[in-house]
């Protein structure tokens, strides 16, 4: 007889996800937790959001957590993910999208360290 030992994720009295270690339950649980106080703070700042959207958005956000904590600091992302956004906006948002970007300079990085030469 074998004996499997299973971490149970129990969410407002019923079984949400089964995990094969405690670290991941763990992690799952700390997510849930995440969500909810996210929920909380972004339902009392009364947006007009519906309730399945809030839920679905609050989960998001707290699956990608290390991902927005990123933005928030100012970092941008290394994943493709971030070069997406203009094929999921609709025309006229890509357009306000890239006139609100920062136009960047196209002289060369060596060009703007270089030194002037001593005359010889």
């Amino acid at each position: 007889m074998a004996v499997i030992v299973k971490y149970v994720v129990v969410t407002d009295g019923k079984e949400d996800m089964i995990f094969s270690t405690r670290k991941e339950a763990e992690a799952h649980d700390k997510m849930l937790d995440i969500a909810e106080r996210l929920y909380a703070f972004l339902h009392a700042a009364d947006l007009n959001i519906a309730e399945d959207t809030l839920d679905a958005l609050t989960l998001f956000m707290a699956q990608h957590r290390a991902h927005i904590d990123t933005l928030l600091k100012g970092g941008r992302l290394k994943t493709p993910a971030g070069s997406a956004q203009h094929a999921t906006l609709p025309q006229d948002k890509r357009e306000e999208a890239s006139a609100s970007e920062p136009k960047r300079s196209t002289a060369s990085p060596s060009a703007l360290t270089t030194k002037p030469k001593a005359a010889a």
